[in-house]
């Protein structure tokens, strides 16, 4: 915290107590970096969610066969290396000989400039996180659905509640907490999110896809400026404990 109030910018560092945090305030490309970051939150996180409970509702169903091989499956992108994913996300999107361009031309569609224009790219963004953060979720959420006791959905049936209303009256309230926590690290992550824009896009095109982590890595280690990126890393760490916070006086109250 004492970093964030020295002015790192001239030699010696010298207290200036405004000088980072009132620059924070002023400073377009900070305000960019976190427009792009809430973009992420509130598209991608859900949407991950989302499929993360379908998906844990799949591995959960007595009609699937071999399900430690798709618990695995949907699993092992967490495991995967972030520059060797990273490098086949450049591969497949790539413009001029990507595969996800060569099946948009085989479908009669010209394809997308992916990697460097400012919609696009961001796309490329939300696919990559979403690809490999549901199946992590999933798992998580997967060992909620089998901590509900098989009576309460016994005595639901009993009672005529359908599939739909046994989902909405046992499964959700019974992986609440799980789902509660799930949500949290994903809103944690997405704040502190470095590696995709960084690794995939560079931040660009221009900064259409400059996050938090980006900016406060741009200025801690290429600047040099440390106590400007410390104010940065405060700022999302406060935002993280906001965040966290409201999400669980909102589900509290639920």
């Amino acid at each position: 915290m004492y970093l964030s109030f020295l002015n790192t910018r001239v030699y010696p560092w010298r207290l200036e107590a405004g000088v980072n945090w009132g620059r924070l305030l002023q400073d377009p490309f900070f305000w960019i970096a976190l427009k792009n970051t809430l973009f992420i939150l509130l598209v991608q996180v859900p949407l991950m969610l989302a499929l993360a409970l379908l998906l844990a509702l799949a591995l959960n169903s007595a009609l699937l066969r071999a399900k430690g091989f798709f618990r695995f499956a949907f699993f092992a992108p967490v495991v995967v290396g972030a520059v060797a994913y990273s490098a086949v996300f450049r591969l497949l999107f790539n413009t001029e000989f990507g595969a996800v361009n060569a099946l948009l031309r085989a479908l009669g569609h010209p394809g997308y400039d992916w990697l460097y224009a400012p919609g696009p790219a961001m796309a490329v963004i939300v696919i990559a996180l979403t690809w490999r953060w549901t199946g992590y979720n999933a798992i998580i959420l997967l060992a909620g659905l089998q901590s509900i006791p098989k009576e309460l959905y016994e005595a639901a049936e009993l009672d005529g509640a359908g599939p739909w209303q046994r989902f909405w009256h046992v499964t959700l309230p019974g992986i609440r907490p799980v789902l509660l926590f799930a949500l949290v690290l994903s809103i944690i992550g997405t704040l502190q999110l470095f590696t995709e824009p960084f690794l995939i896009t560079g931040g660009g095109p221009g900064n259409a896809t400059m996050t938090l982590g980006v900016y406060l890595y741009q200025q801690g280690f290429r600047s040099f400026n440390f106590g400007y990126a410390s104010a940065i890393a405060y700022t999302v760490a406060l935002l993280a404990a906001l965040f966290s916070f409201l999400q669980m006086r909102l589900w509290r109250e639920r």
